[in-house]
């Protein structure tokens, strides 16, 4: 008797591919459970019969030769076509996913037996979840406008098209336009704010306005301060809640404003992780507070922008970077921190993150800014920022609204001021 036909080591790979191959044949029998038996290309039986075949025909083929593999492979599929043509004569269904997934079992049950078990398994339940998932990813396809798959592809192309084939080193003067670490930012923040946008969209006002101004956070906190301030001023009955919902998405911002600063220098994180969490939780704090005496009242969703993310707008975020990169070497070179620190409350008027970014691309660089410099710079632009919206609470908002909102930010920029003290950054 030939020595192969005592060993049993097969058996165990023979086992996980007809248990992968069950896995996917139990989703597609379920699937097609109403139909009458023969009316299934493949069921739960067959889904783990392929399984197996390709296990056998990969054991074989190690036996024999692997031209044995590629026979079962062809064999195989000239079985499903041949049934999927004759199913087209019964129903009008155009769909191969049947078809692919059993090419795809065939494949698992011979990655089992070369004991990529690890692989096959993976691949398995990503298979068996997507094949399970139809529905609701075909509602998911119906909802989302042609703007916004348009803007989830440019942000593919801006982070794995142009981000790689960047120049990764210094350029100009300080050598402080390095195209990749410039491009790099522009992609983080772009990212967020694309997330946020979803957030809200997916959330939405129907949750509460607590939830929405979380999701704005991420995105625009000045869009919705900008929003809300407008429904305040024609329903001033709303005052507290649109207060609350500006305050959560004001304190929102220093957690994605801390992940941005780990992501582009995890020291500087860490020594401004005490001053952001006080500032954020003494925002927090006011916003809960509002929001607690006027809890049944809904809000209509903020408005969004038609487009998640533009080219344009991630341009020039960029090239506002290039040039705050370039304003802050200069103003240090020429004035010490205290230009850096001029830069930081002007640049905070407007937006956090791009002088957020650029101080903490400073302070990483050997001969860059003190941690403790870049801190306060930060610390400065924080806020500047946070004032600025308060400010726009009281213009727009009138003082109902701006009343609360603005003596918050007071209390938050003391308190921040205050805790630099105590840290001694």
């Amino acid at each position: 008797m030939p020595d192969f036909l005592n060993d049993y080591s097969p058996l165990p790979h023979l086992f996980v591919a007809s248990m992968l191959g069950l896995i996917v044949g139990i989703q597609r029998g379920w699937v097609k459970r109403e139909l009458e038996p023969g009316f299934r290309v493949a069921g739960v039986r067959t889904y783990t019969l392929i399984a197996l075949l390709g296990a056998l025909s990969t054991w074989l083929g190690e036996l024999i030769g692997f031209w044995m593999l590629g026979v079962a492979y062809v064999s195989l599929t000239i079985v499903l076509v041949s049934a999927y043509i004759s199913s087209q004569r019964t129903k009008l269904d155009m769909s191969i996913t049947s078809l692919m997934a059993s090419q795809l079992t065939f494949v698992f049950g011979a990655l089992a037996m070369l004991e990529y078990f690890t692989v096959a398994a993976i691949c398995a339940v990503v298979t068996t979840f997507l094949l399970d998932m139809k529905a609701e990813m075909h509602g998911l396809l119906k909802k989302i406008r042609d703007e916004e798959l348009d803007a989830g592809l440019k942000l593919l192309v801006i982070t794995l098209v142009m981000l790689p084939i960047l120049p990764n080193e210094g350029y100009g003067p300080w050598n402080a336009l390095n195209p990749y670490e410039i491009w790099w930012m522009v992609v983080l923040v772009s990212s967020i704010s694309f997330a946020g946008y979803f957030a809200i969209k997916i959330g939405g006002a129907t949750r509460g306005v607590l939830i929405t101004g979380l999701f704005a956070g991420l995105s625009s906190s000045t869009a919705l301060t900008l929003h809300f301030s407008r429904l305040a001023r024609r329903n001033p009955e709303l005052n507290r809640l649109l207060a609350a919902g500006i305050l959560i998405a004001c304190a929102t911002m220093f957690p994605r404003l801390w992940f941005i600063l780990y992501v582009v220098n995890s020291a500087l994180a860490w020594q401004l992780l005490p001053i952001l969490a006080v500032m954020g939780v003494f925002t927090y704090i006011p916003a809960f507070i509002f929001w607690s005496r006027q809890t049944q009242v809904q809000v209509a969703q903020p408005s969004l922008k038609q487009n998640p993310l533009e080219l344009t707008s991630a341009l020039l975020f960029g090239i506002i970077l290039l040039l705050i990169l370039l304003l802050s070497h200069a103003l240090r070179d020429t004035f010490g921190n205290q230009g850096v620190y001029i830069l930081s409350a002007l640049s905070g008027l407007t937006d956090v993150d791009a002088i957020s970014l650029t101080l903490a691309r400073m302070s990483k660089a050997a001969d860059g800014l003190t941690v403790s410099a870049a801190s306060w710079g930060i610390l400065i632009a924080a806020i500047a920022n946070s004032l600025v919206k308060g400010g726009l609470a009281w213009s727009v908002g009138k003082t109902g609204l701006g009343g609360r909102v603005l003596g918050a930010m007071i209390v938050v920029a003391l308190s921040g001021i205050l805790t630099v003290t105590l840290v001694k950054i």
